[in-house]
């Protein structure tokens, strides 16, 4: 395949339920190194039905898993058509992320869900999916997968941190590291959600709080925190270990958001003194969030804020990317960062 006359489509719903991301872009190599250039952007937010059966979906009995997985898969082929005719693309390929319902790697599974089959079947256009699942079969977390598109695509920055649903984090060292930090948005979200909202808009009821000492401290001790990568979060984590540390403290809306922000700057700034960062590119929804930022900054850490279309949209541009390895034969998941037992070309190919 020739990668310079590539057109992608990458889809990515992340963990926080925002929306569905859709960015047109393509890549080509200019003496060695990897560029991109960025077409089109859109992100088409959740109605009230799909959030509840996306977040729900966990718990509902099994024939609702593929019947979404379907079902899903078909919603999405339909965004991207309205997208490619809204914008007059004529892409190659379709790259999606898909949504995690399940991801638990030390027990040997993940799942994305959004049928690539329906993918395919609803744009007729070549569609790679389920990134995930061979690099877990290998012995791996299945994620971070990202860092090899900071290694390609922004190898000019020391760290990447990505300020997500969970926040997470990839740095160039001897060899690339890359793991989830603490949760984020997921969090944050959550409460929010309690007062009717869908987040709290620039963190302006969290700066109106206080932090209570005692949870976050019990919040610092988590073990995950003490581990050493490879090591990646999901819900699954959330609910067995971090609700049960938070769920006994009863406090106001307001002082539990100042307390889980304070949670997640200590989280990253232990990682960032760790490892001596120089400077680090932020992205994500969580960059939307001026307190956490902020207070990110007042602890020293030298963050860079990129423009609004990599703050929203790197992750979508970066499967978009993977997508561009698979269809290449190229690795698209690094060993050292998952811990699989060999970098692999991970995904599904329909179509």
């Amino acid at each position: 395949m020739n990668i310079n006359q590539t057109t992608v489509i990458g889809v990515m719903s992340g963990t926080s339920l925002d929306g569905v991301d859709l960015i047109c872009c393509s890549f080509y190599q200019e003496n060695d190194k990897w560029n991109y250039n960025i077409h089109h952007t859109e992100t088409i937010p959740y109605t009230d039905v799909w959030i509840t059966r996306l977040s729900k979906l966990h718990e509902q009995p099994i024939y609702l898993l593929p019947k979404t997985d379907a079902y899903y898969g078909k919603y999405l082929g339909q965004l991207i058509t309205s997208f490619i005719k809204k914008h007059q693309l004529t892409p190659n390929l379709i790259a999606s992320h898909g949504h995690t319902i399940f991801h638990a790697p030390n027990q040997g599974y993940t799942t994305q869900i959004g049928s690539g089959a329906y993918i395919y079947a609803e744009t007729g256009i070549k569609t790679i999916c389920d990134f995930r699942m061979l690099d877990v079969a290998l012995g791996g977390q299945g994620a971070p997968l990202v860092p090899i598109g900071d290694e390609l695509l922004f190898s000019e920055y020391d760290a990447c941190l990505n300020l997500g649903g969970f926040s997470n984090i990839s740095m160039k060292r001897t060899k690339r590291i890359a793991f989830d930090i603490s949760p984020c948005n997921l969090i944050l979200n959550k409460v929010a959600n309690d007062l009717g909202l869908a987040y709290d808009d620039s963190g302006k009821i969290a700066s109106t709080g206080s932090v209570n000492e005692e949870l976050l401290t019990a919040l610092n001790e988590i073990y995950f925190y003490q581990q050493s990568g490879p090591k990646s979060l999901g819900i699954e984590w959330l609910r067995e270990y971090f609700w049960p540390v938070a769920k006994p403290y009863t406090l106001s809306h307001a002082d539990l958001l100042a307390t889980f922000n304070k949670h997640i700057v200590d989280q990253i700034h232990k990682v960032y003194e760790s490892y001596q960062i120089k400077d680090m590119l932020v992205t994500g929804g969580g960059t939307h969030n001026n307190f956490l930022i902020a207070q990110l900054l007042e602890a020293g850490i030298q963050l860079i804020v990129p423009d609004e279309k990599i703050i929203n949209y790197k992750e979508a541009l970066i499967f978009a990317f993977l997508g561009v390895l698979r269809l290449a034969g190229r690795n698209n998941s690094l060993s050292d960062v998952t811990g699989a037992v060999y970098s692999n070309s991970g995904g599904a190919i329909w179509g």
